[in-house]
């Protein structure tokens, strides 16, 4: 399979948010997203700022260009505004394996259906669109919320790169890498259904 074959964009529509490809003209609505409760100031993660938004969609779209990374921005459905940032990334086409990753939310959206619905529709296009055996999670060792919201998606925990990246202060980052497996999908297909039917 050539790399670029394996993504298309795509609008995947859920019934509280929607994700749409990312585009330049986005940048101003991904900052003001952001700033809601100024998350580019969160060290253990990267998440852009009015100084680093151009910079962030190019490597985006660098990186879909290749075949690499399919991103998406987070529309609310109710109120049409930007809510956050995901995308698929990493991709390995020759053992069909993606992972999701670069995902943000406003601090607003946090700690409610929107990410559960963001990982189902974009799970579900992984496993029953692009066939997928395997989809990864990684998160920086210290992102404790991140951590605990893969964990609850029904992800398993394959181990932890040490000094994996060297961050931005120079600092040393511990990856934890999660992942779900084909085999895995439907019961973790029908989890995510059960906690979206009982937050909407």
């Amino acid at each position: 399979m050539a790399v670029r074959e394996w993504f298309t964009a795509v609008e995947l529509k859920g019934k509280t948010v929607t994700l749409v490809p990312l585009k330049l003209e986005h940048a101003g609505a991904l900052v003001n997203a952001a700033a809601d409760g100024e998350l580019w100031n969160l060290w253990f993660t990267s998440v852009p700022s009015q100084s680093s938004i151009t910079a962030y969609i190019e490597f985006a779209l660098a990186q879909q260009d290749l075949g690499k990374s399919l991103p998406f921005v987070v529309v609310d459905n109710s109120s049409q505004k930007i809510v956050g940032s995901t995308r698929f990334c990493n991709a390995d086409t020759t053992n069909k394996r993606v992972e999701i990753g670069y995902t943000w939310y406003a601090k607003s959206v946090q700690k409610t259906v929107v990410n559960t619905e963001c990982k189902h529709l974009l799970l579900c296009h992984a496993f029953e669109t692009l066939s997928a055996i395997a989809v990864e999670f990684r998160t920086h060792w210290h992102n404790h919320r991140s951590r605990n919201a893969i964990i609850r998606l029904g992800a398993k925990q394959d181990g932890v790169l040490r000094n994996h990246q060297v961050m931005s202060d120079g600092s040393y980052r511990d990856t934890v890498v999660f992942s779900i497996t084909n085999s895995e999908w439907l019961a973790v297909k029908a989890s995510l259904q059960f906690k979206l039917d009982f937050l909407s």
